[in-house]
């Protein structure tokens, strides 16, 4: 079992970015497989009335067919992605056929790792069961608190506790290949005794174990009241924020929306809408005309890019080191107007 806490990516070892570019192919593809949630945690959208959103998705679940044209259209990519993230903005698990999808990437090949990020609050034994013998890589687990009363006022949703930890434990019992990552935010275990009771509840029962910092990414939220004061002033996964003013998501990832849209990044205000799975193919999305001439924007600093792009602060609570791309913009715009001219061909 590994602490990540105030340390690494809980994907792993990062590429430099700025020597890899252009990709043909992304290093991920996160699919956004649910456009609903059974929590409204005080740090997230869904804290927020849905009429608040903004344009999300125009359709709850992600139908299957589609998201099975969607992996047949990664094959034409030139080598296989390093992952495949079920996540955005809802929960995973509601999914009726996400077995079916893991397995679906798995047999594929189009990934070297195929995870799930989730409130695990939906886990039970037969749902472990047929994930783990899905293929599924890794569950990253994001706990609310530490017990029914912490999750009543921190996700205002009513959660039997030791029954979720129980079928959490069963879940990596039962795993030979999968790994388990856990983490909690840091304003949840501000006290020592509870960052204490968080390490030893949880470190027997999984593989990877993070407190993570609060990032106020969603300027709605009230993050200095829900924090109790405490500082956000550090990036999720690290001690101090780079400075960049260049997003790097957009050059090594993508996602698909569960209307089968593709966005550029993360970002809960969409800056642009890419493509349409329904009608275009997920690699010549990738490679267009378009994603190009909105990386080659970028690189001139985000505010030339979109609106959304120059208001947004993100990028700057997931970045690392590798990611940050500022003193390479000049030579990086020569490749990119470079694979403009020639694909114009």
């Amino acid at each position: 079992m590994g602490t990540l806490q105030n340390g690494p990516t809980p994907g792993g070892v990062r590429t430099n970015l700025a020597e890899v570019l252009p990709l043909k192919t992304p290093f991920m593809i996160q699919i956004f497989p649910v456009y609903g949630c059974n929590f409204r945690c005080g740090y997230c959208i869904y804290a927020l009335d849905k009429s608040k959103h903004g344009y999300i998705s125009d359709v709850t679940f992600m139908d299957i067919e589609l998201y099975k044209k969607c992996i047949d259209d990664m094959k034409n990519f030139n080598r296989p992605l390093k992952m495949i993230r079920f996540a955005g903005i809802g929960e995973p698990l509601l999914h009726p056929r996400i077995d079916e999808m893991v397995a679906y990437s798995k047999q594929a090949g189009v990934a070297q790792s195929i995870d799930i990020v989730t409130n695990a609050s939906l886990l039970t034994k037969s749902l472990s069961d047929a994930l783990i013998s899905a293929g599924l890589t890794k569950l990253r687990i994001s706990l609310e608190g530490l017990s029914d009363q912490d999750y009543k006022r921190n996700s205002k949703a009513t959660v039997n506790f030791e029954n979720m930890v129980s079928q959490i434990r069963y879940f990596h019992e039962q795993a030979k290949e999968t790994q388990v990552y856990i983490k909690i935010i840091d304003y949840m275990v501000q006290d020592l005794e509870d960052r204490q009771r968080f390490f030893e509840l949880f470190s027997p029962i999984c593989d990877q174990i993070s407190v993570e910092h609060l990032t106020p990414t969603i300027k709605e939220i009230d993050y200095d009241t829900l924090s109790g004061g405490m500082k956000t002033d550090k990036p999720q996964n690290a001690e101090r924020l780079l400075d960049s003013q260049i997003c790097p998501e957009p050059f090594y990832m993508m996602q698909i929306n569960a209307d089968g849209k593709v966005v550029p990044c993360c970002s809960m205000e969409y800056p642009i809408v890419m493509g349409d799975t329904n009608k275009q193919n997920v690699e010549r999305i990738w490679n267009g005309q378009n994603f190009n001439q909105f990386r080659l924007a970028l690189l001139d600093g985000n505010q030339n890019a979109s609106r959304v792009c120059e208001k947004c602060n993100l990028y700057i609570y997931g970045m690392y080191e590798e990611d940050v791309l500022d003193e390479n913009a000049q030579h990086l715009k020569k490749l990119f107007q470079a694979l403009l001219i020639r694909n114009k061909r």
